[in-house]
């Protein structure tokens, strides 16, 4: 029984002491850490779908997993209006505060990388960078240089005196006062007839579809910047002006919060900021917390890629010249099929890239001008005016922002030289030839010997059986070379020797 009891204690004292060890392991564990750590995104370049697919994925996983901050580090020109609503839409609906810093020095966030940063809970920028240049650029066209803003009421032009004069004409004439000009006021108004009435003309499809563009975009960046407290006024003139600030005047102007000059800084310059993201206000909490640098998909990075208008002209660079060799070799296959693959791809990049039909046009004619010199051979004339042609359309074809780097102009007409130089060079090679069939294409050709007697006998030439003369007896598979031809009879002579490995040749016809 004592014995009984003892295993009890024993037991007893056991199982509380492991359940203490478990208690004190409990707390000395550290606490969940994911509050403490960070997410540091990339918006290099064009904002395209798949950046705004990486960007929003990624915004979404740092909310639902708690995370402390996502920084966005912007260096963009701009892009399209439905993938920056994406981004947009992500940052407003996250959890967790998303800052955007225009980093590193020299960067620029502008466009739609405007808006973005409108919507972040903290906006920062790095000393020599600048902002703005908002303007809505149409996909397949530059903008109007005419703003449907900008145009004078018609009713209200030169004349406008004469109509804010027209219920008191003696007013100016008679020199009267403002006394009079006070009667004119208080006098009864008198009804207006449909004569007396200034009808504006209708606007233009083209000005007032601009002009739902525009105000469509002002009313949004005017929302963001109610939502977070910015310069709504400069926001406005930013897409209605495309007016554009560096860092110091933007942080002046209030469009941004705060200029560090690291990714170290702002962290130090936002901790214990208070700021609201969709559950409701947060302090930021930042001292020491650690950053994890998200990278976009395998391909996410192909196809960001691909949108750069660097790449893209060389993929329809590569498209032309591939279907031209098909085209000029039928059955060669290879150069076709890798056409029409940098065809796709190209297309693809120009869909998702403001581009200007101007340049797009003058590309065309330059790439059919190519072609005809292929065809057509003008030596030289239509090939290099087509390639004048088709650099000048690359240089325009992508507005201001995503200029193509001269550089690569200059390699794709390399390039193009190139090939038009070997074509020139076949061109020029068939034309020199002498004639490949009758008596005068075996002038000065070589044969053998198949039957002699005498002075004359048969010779094989290319294949063919001459009659054939010589002033010197011949042996049967001796080589000659024709010098004259007469009919259907040519003159031969015998051909010198071709050396050691001529002599261990058969002499067979």
């Amino acid at each position: 029984m004592i014995r009984s009891e003892f295993r009890i204690r024993f037991f007893a004292g056991l199982f509380a002491f492991g359940a203490a060890l478990l208690t004190i392991a409990a707390f000395a564990q550290p606490q969940n850490t994911d509050s403490r750590q960070g997410v540091l995104l990339t918006l290099n370049g064009p904002v395209t779908p798949p950046v705004a697919e990486y960007l929003s994925r990624e915004i979404a996983a740092a909310s639902s997993a708690g995370k402390e901050i996502v920084i966005i580090e912007i260096d963009t020109p701009g892009g399209l209006m439905d993938s920056m609503k994406t981004i947009i839409k992500a940052i407003l609906a996250s959890d967790t505060p998303v800052a955007t810093y225009v980093s590193p020095q020299g960067a620029r966030s502008a466009s739609a990388g405007l808006y973005i940063m409108y919507s972040a809970h903290v906006s920062a920028m790095a000393p020599a960078t600048n902002t703005g240049a908002a303007t809505p650029v149409e996909v397949g066209g530059s903008p109007s240089r005419e703003s449907p803003f900008d145009e004078e009421d018609p009713g209200f032009g030169e004349d406008q005196d004469d109509v804010e004069n027209v219920d008191n004409p003696e007013a100016t004439e008679n020199g009267a006062g403002p006394e009079a000009d006070d009667e004119a006021r208080n006098a009864a108004p008198r009804s207006v007839e449909d004569s007396d009435r200034t009808v504006s003309p209708p606007a233009s499809s083209n000005d007032a579809l601009r002009a739902k563009v525009i105000n469509d975009s002002v009313a949004y960046i005017r929302a963001l910047a109610e939502e977070r407290g910015r310069n709504a006024d400069w926001a406005e003139s930013a897409v209605r002006d495309a007016v554009s600030v560096t860092s110091n005047e933007a942080l002046e102007l209030g469009v941004i919060d705060l200029i560090a000059n690291d990714i170290d800084d702002l962290l130090q310059q936002i901790d214990g900021r208070a700021v609201n993201v969709a559950s409701g206000e947060k302090t930021l909490n930042t001292e020491n917390v650690r950053l994890e640098r998200a990278e976009p998909t395998l391909v996410e990075k192909i196809l960001g890629f691909i949108a750069d208008p660097n790449v893209a002209v060389i993929l329809m660079s590569l498209a032309t010249t591939g279907i031209i060799i098909e085209m000029w070799n039928p059955g060669s296959i290879f150069p076709g099929v890798v056409g029409v693959l940098c065809l796709f791809l190209g297309l693809y990049a120009f869909q998702v890239l403001p581009f200007n039909w101007l340049g797009l046009a003058l590309m065309g004619v330059g790439v059919m001008m190519i072609t005809v010199e292929a065809y057509t051979p003008t030596f030289g004339l239509a090939g290099l005016a087509g390639m004048a042609v088709f650099g000048f359309g690359l240089f325009i074809v992508f507005p201001e922002g995503f200029r193509v780097s001269p550089s690569v102009i200059g390699s794709i007409l390399v390039i193009l030289g190139g090939f038009l130089a070997i074509v020139l060079f076949a061109i020029i090679g068939s034309r020199s030839h002498g004639p490949l069939i009758g008596g005068d294409a075996v002038r000065r050709r070589e044969g053998v010997v198949d039957e002699w007697h005498g002075n004359e006998g048969w010779v094989i030439i290319e294949g063919e059986r001459w009659r054939a003369r010589c002033d010197k007896p011949l042996s049967r598979g001796d080589k000659v070379r024709v010098t004259s031809v007469d009919g259907l009879i040519v003159t031969v002579k015998q051909a010198k020797g071709g050396g050691l490995l001529d002599v261990l040749q058969p002499k067979e016809a």
